[in-house]
């Protein structure tokens, strides 16, 4: 039995209404329904709801798509123009972080409260602050290509006010230190102390290293040619299994020539005339897996005595010398390969305090 304005009574002796909530993918009207004993009662939850979506069609839209279609189609899209570590990366955020949240609501149905409610998920998980903004940002491009193809007028997520990133001081090792660990290094066999030498004297990240071949060093004119990297990643077939990807560097900067001194040149002369792999730092004729050079790494630290440091630091390490040393700062973060001067200053302004305090001292010396 029909009963006007989308109300019917059911086989069942139940009333529903129905009431639009948007428009399909393919571009038909989505409804939804509510269900009740008497007419009056179905009337009763269905015309606020008609408002509600009216509303919402008026200012945000009228695409019904789930978010978890929407961000299917966006994953698909995105694919095309990122590396698959990167592609990973947003995959796995997006399906495990957000859709598992709220990936239930249509497009035009995102709010702040929403947004705000997924920012209280993430902080319930323990998640550090980076990893949050990094969550979001992935939600943003999501949203923003729905606002570029007029799926929807806004993106409600900007506006929530995410956890600040506490930078943490660089934690280079003090000469003492580097000294320590590079007596570890040098004595091991195998070469399998280099890449803690190519960390402190050439500044290479972890993967750089392990995707390090031959072909990019050039002994001749002393140079070492940073071009790939080699690491862990998710895997796009299963969320909880990874996968060793060896891809072109990240970005523009991240590819780049960095001088070689003769400490490194002469040890890298050793390895290669005992080495029969094309990688510099290789198992098994191939490239080295990060985690096995860091398990080495780790090894040869407490051997040196030292506690509580990370690969990572090796490479703080070599800016921190580079700028003790009067190093400008433009070369030296074209040598740690950033993307801006201003990311290397504010990475590593604790380290410039020496040469402040020679400018104050020259400027009282000028003036007095």
């Amino acid at each position: 039995m029909r009963r006007g304005e989308n109300i019917y009574r059911r086989k069942d002796k139940r009333w529903e209404g129905r009431y639009p909530i948007g428009k399909k993918a393919n571009g038909k009207t989505k409804y939804a329904s509510v269900y009740g004993k008497t007419l009056k009662a179905v009337r009763e939850k269905l015309y606020p709801l008609k408002l509600k979506y009216q509303l919402i069609q008026e200012v945000q839209g009228n695409s019904a798509i789930s978010f978890q279609e929407w961000g299917d189609i966006w994953l698909n899209e995105t694919n095309v123009g990122v590396k698959q570590s990167t592609y990973a990366n947003y995959k796995h955020k997006l399906n495990y972080y957000v859709l598992s949240e709220i990936g239930q609501y249509g497009l035009n149905e995102l709010n702040e409260e929403l947004a705000e409610n997924l920012l209280q998920s993430l902080k319930d998980r323990k998640l550090k602050a980076s990893t949050i903004q990094s969550i979001f940002r992935i939600v943003n491009q999501c949203l923003n290509l729905a606002i570029r193809k007029k799926l929807i007028k806004e993106n409600p997520f900007t506006s929530v006010k995410l956890p600040k990133v506490i930078k943490e001081n660089n934690q280079s090792l003090t000469l003492q230190e580097q000294h320590q660990l590079e007596k570890a290094a040098v004595t091991e066999k195998d070469g399998n102390g280099l890449p803690i030498l190519l960390a402190l004297h050439a500044g290479l990240r972890i993967g750089e290293i392990s995707a390090l071949s031959w072909k990019d060093i050039d002994f001749q004119n002393n140079l070492i040619h940073i071009k790939a990297t080699y690491q862990r990643t998710l895997s796009v077939l299963g969320e909880c299994k990874t996968t060793l990807i060896y891809t072109d560097s990240k970005t523009q900067s991240a590819t780049r020539t960095i001088p070689m001194s003769d400490t490194i040149k002469q040890i890298l002369l050793q390895q290669k005339a005992q080495s029969s792999s094309a990688f510099v730092a290789s198992n098994k004729q191939k490239p080295i897996e990060p985690r096995l050079l860091t398990y080495r790494f780790h090894r040869m630290r407490m051997k040196a005595g030292l506690d509580k440091i990370h690969f990572h630091q090796l490479r703080h390490t070599f800016a921190t010398r580079c700028l003790e040393s009067n190093g400008d700062v433009v070369s030296v973060s074209a040598l740690m390969g950033h993307s801006s001067t201003q990311m290397t200053l504010d990475t590593y302004a604790s380290s410039l305090i020496e040469q402040r305090i020679q400018v104050i001292a020259k400027m009282e010396k000028r003036i007095s």
